[in-house]
């Protein structure tokens, strides 16, 4: 463990763990994005945009990032996470700016709606939105890969859930940092973690759960992909800190994939904090996950597209 990852549990501990306990959604999501400001920081090169996309609720801003060099031709969609009360675009973009330049892909962030003003399945629709709002531009599903970070990862495997019970292709592959994959709240890890976990308290976990599920059952799977079927899913990268209240949500996550025979990785890291990547500036550990994720990503889109031309007529190659 290297000093700055120490360093970062301790401030983490001291400030960021007591201020997630005591503050309301509206204070979270304006000291977030301040954080984020001051903290996080893109590639030089990166180019920003937004993009208005109109669906049934409404209209939809997805945040579009672009390396300064693009190398492959997949999309990397991804969900911000924050409880489905908090977070944005905007505070996690610099982290999808190193992995798009680690990459060479486009990433794509929906500001997809928040609870508690809008609960399940608010969520979900803009994540379906989203998705298929890049089929409708020309992607492929063989060409996105989608991502997330806690809420935002348990949104991703919502999502993956979704399409492959409605009969639709699997995207190229998913990958997600300490996701939240059960609203029961039933892991172990919950009560053993509590005092370890440097960032999540867990007193809080059920009020704020309850913030999106409202009236909703916690064993939907489009709520609680652990509950899930993937059978037919591309493959799964799923990345936690071993000492986390959300680890018992990965590790079940990754046997439930397996049995459903899916090819999943999980990933569990010594000491280190809950969706440590997105402090890719200056934590050593940060940059190797994103290093990781990068490889993977590059993996499932090489394989997605070398097994669809394979299926593809000789005089269509």
């Amino acid at each position: 463990m290297s000093f700055r990852l120490h360093l970062a549990n301790l401030v983490l501990r001291l400030f960021e763990k007591p201020h997630l306990t005591r503050a309301t959604p509206q204070e979270l999501r304006v000291a977030f994005e301040r954080k984020a400001q001051l903290f996080f920081h893109p590639p030089k090169g990166t180019v920003f945009s937004r993009q208005h996309l109109k669906t049934p609720s409404g209209s939809l801003q997805l945040q579009w990032v672009q390396p300064a060099q693009t190398s492959q031709g997949g999309v990397i969609l991804y969900f911000h996470g924050g409880g489905y009360v908090f977070g944005s675009a905007r505070s996690h973009r610099a982290m999808l700016a190193k992995l798009a330049s680690l990459t060479g892909c486009r990433a794509c962030l929906p500001d997809y709606r928040l609870a508690p003003e809008h609960p399940f399945p608010a969520a979900l629709e803009d994540a379906r939105a989203a998705y298929q709002g890049l089929l409708g531009q020309g992607c492929r599903p063989e060409d996105i890969v989608l991502g997330g970070d806690s809420a935002g990862g348990g949104l991703a495997l919502a999502l993956l859930h979704s399409l492959l019970s409605q009969g639709q292709t699997s995207p190229a592959g998913v990958f997600c940092f300490s996701p939240l994959t059960d609203m029961t709240f039933s892991g172990s890890s919950l009560r053993s973690n509590a005092r370890s976990d440097v960032v999540l308290p867990v007193c809080r976990v059920r009020e704020v759960g309850q913030m999106y599920l409202r009236e909703h059952g916690p064993q939907d799977p489009y709520v609680s992909p652990l509950f899930g079927v993937f059978k037919g899913a591309s493959p799964v990268l799923l990345t936690v800190g071993d000492g986390e209240i959300l680890l018992d949500d990965t590790c079940r996550m990754a046997q439930a994939l397996e049995r459903d025979c899916v090819d999943v990785t999980c990933d569990i890291r010594h000491n280190h904090p809950h969706v440590w990547p997105i402090l890719g500036d200056w934590l050593p550990e940060a940059r190797a996950s994103l290093q990781d994720t990068a490889a993977f990503v590059r993996r499932v889109l090489d394989v997605a597209s070398n097994l669809t031309a394979e299926t593809l007529p000789p005089d269509v190659r």
